[in-house]
């Protein structure tokens, strides 16, 4: 997708207070610190879009961005080790599962996993859950020039062994060099009935 437009929409806990459910959405998901804000802004073409931060955690609401006007990108919270205050984290995961249950517009969820390391408890939950909900994930592996050629072929097949998925459903991703990008808009587009 050629973006010519990207503008931060609003964030948001409770369905309430959700933009009006008129786009398609995708949803972006992953655990903390995996390169999800940098995935987001590079999707966009806009550095700034999404602030990003070295401190695992700091997305601690559902922030909503709109794409040239025919698509919302949805930047869930991180989990796993994520260092916000625990009675913050403890709403993360029913904020979370409502977004995810109750969104009409939801198409898809780009499930981020970083390729070095091997999916986490909270990643295999994750999948479960959308499985269960009819949800279709884009599956992405970010930081994926932080290795060699052989060590990404070697950890693609791990990770596409650990999630039981096959590896042609494991989308790589850059953000330094912008690999992939291509690959996972056509993905978006495809299941969020784009033309």
């Amino acid at each position: 997708m050629e973006v010519k437009q990207a503008e931060f929409i609003k964030s948001a806990v409770k369905p309430r207070d959700y933009p009006p459910a008129e786009l398609p959405e995708v949803a972006f998901v992953g655990r903390s610190n995996v390169g999800k804000s940098s995935l987001i802004n590079v999707l966009a073409g806009r550095k700034g879009l999404v602030r990003t931060s070295s401190t695992p955690g700091r997305t601690q609401l559902i922030n909503f961005f709109n794409i040239n006007n025919v698509l919302n990108l949805v930047d869930l919270p991180g989990y796993g080790y994520a260092k916000a205050p625990p009675d913050v984290r403890k709403q993360w995961q029913p904020m979370i599962e409502t977004y995810l249950a109750e969104r009409d517009t939801l198409k898809a969820v780009v499930l981020i996993l970083d390729i070095r390391r091997t999916p986490s408890g909270g990643d295999l939950d994750m999948l479960h859950w959308l499985h269960r909900y009819n949800i279709p994930p884009i599956i992405v592996l970010t930081k994926c020039d932080k290795l060699s050629k052989n060590e990404r072929a070697k950890q693609t097949t791990l990770i596409g062994e650990t999630i039981e998925h096959s590896r042609e459903m494991l989308l790589p991703f850059s953000a330094l060099s912008r690999e992939g990008r291509d690959g996972i808009w056509l993905e978006i587009e495809r299941l969020a009935g784009i033309v």
